[in-house]
């Protein structure tokens, strides 16, 4: 595979492709080979879907949230529950599938970055469970913010690396990780957790993240006998929401509804540029460097988005709010006292959206709002902000 066929894949649109050194390149090219021989191996396959039922718990429900419905007005609401797979978010899904693939191809040394730590913690446990040695690049800021999942990740055996440059938060600890394995390509595997970065991460994060999707299609047409009328889904770098997408983004009836902080609201103010060996929709300033981004949830603190929800933007797809601090903290504690279920400060966004739009649903229609995770690494942190 030579250079210029490489640059003309993965792109979604004009959004995508792989800005990187040769070097880098060529170990992007074995990646890309070997994500696309063991995808759709029957093996590989049986493996993934055993770690998944038996070490993360799925299937998990879609849960109707009758009080919130209730409160909300206007459609049945459904809850994607990734908050109870083992490790408490959607990050397990990517992680298990990157581990096989890094196992199947010689690897023993896995790095990652992490924003809000669920990343990190789900690196780590794959790591553990694989006997394998992990490093995670993490923000210095951020390390303060989830000093718990700090702590699990070193509990469970990973090095966690502070990253001072910048703003000390998630756009660097990709740029260190992408340095360490620019330096340590012939035995390290980037185990990326977002669905961003050169080709072939993004749709292999988007493979490996569409079991959420694959799940709530089945579940919801069971219980309702219908598709849903909008899915809502929180974006940082886009992991989560474009999992909770992947399986409706060919079924024109359903609204694809992400939602971002106010603070780093990439897909309403941001333009085309390229950020980690990728282009996407960039928050940047005159001269084109990134901007500094800043929200309540770690997870979301990124100038950028996955290449695939740029196009589903501009494509007019997919649609693409900001919902406030104020309106975050909110759907935090309503989703807590109506259904008892304390959600990730970022799933909380897009709680709170669905809140904002509920009016222009029918009672007779359903939406599914996917809670990407859970909110004990949040809950000392909004007990602060509360008080």
């Amino acid at each position: 595979m030579n250079r210029s066929e490489t640059r003309e894949k993965g792109y979604f649109g004009e959004f995508g492709g792989s800005f990187v050194p040769q070097s880098l390149q060529e170990v992007l090219d074995l990646l890309e080979e070997s994500f696309l021989k063991y995808k759709d191996d029957d093996d590989f396959n049986l493996a993934y879907k055993a770690c998944l039922k038996d070490f993360v718990g799925r299937e998990n429900p879609l849960s109707y949230a009758k009080h919130l419905s209730e409160d909300f007005g206007g459609p049945k609401i459904y809850l994607k529950r990734e908050d109870l797979n083992h490790t408490g978010a959607h990050k397990i899904n990517n992680v298990i599938g990157q581990i096989l693939l890094a196992e199947r191809m010689g690897a023993h040394r896995i790095i990652a970055e992490t924003g809000a730590g669920q990343h990190g913690v789900a690196t780590a446990t794959a790591c553990a469970m694989f006997g394998m040695d992990c490093s995670i690049y993490m923000g210095e800021v951020d390390m303060k913010r989830q000093s718990l999942n700090v702590f699990r990740m070193e509990l469970l055996g990973a090095k966690v690396i502070p990253v001072t440059s910048g703003q000390g938060r998630l756009k660097d600890a990709v740029d260190a990780a992408l340095g360490d394995l620019v330096e340590n390509y012939e035995s390290t595997f980037y185990l990326l957790g977002s669905a961003v970065g050169p080709h072939p991460f993004p749709s292999m994060v988007k493979h490996f993240q569409a079991v959420s999707s694959e799940e709530s299609k089945r579940q919801i047409l069971d219980k309702e006998g219908q598709l849903p009328a909008a899915v809502f889904a929180v974006t940082g770098g886009g992991s989560n929401a474009i999992g909770a997408f992947a399986h409706y983004i060919d079924e024109p009836s359903v609204r694809l509804i992400g939602v971002e902080p106010e603070e780093a609201a990439t897909m309403t103010e941001g333009t085309p540029a390229v950020i980690h060996g990728f282009k996407c929709l960039l928050l940047q300033d005159s001269e084109g460097n990134p901007l500094p981004t800043h929200s309540i949830a770690a997870g979301l603190d990124y100038p950028g988005i996955g290449p695939e929800h740029s196009q589903l933007k501009t494509s007019g797809r997919a649609e693409y709010y900001t919902v406030s601090k104020k309106e975050v903290l909110e759907a935090f504690q309503l989703l807590s006292r109506k259904e008892g279920i304390i959600p990730a400060l970022e799933s909380a966004h897009a709680v709170a959206l669905a809140k904002n739009l509920a009016h222009e649903f029918t009672s007779d229609q359903a939406v599914i709002i996917n809670i990407s995770g859970r909110g004990d690494k949040d809950v000392e942190q909004v007990f602060d902000m509360l008080r």
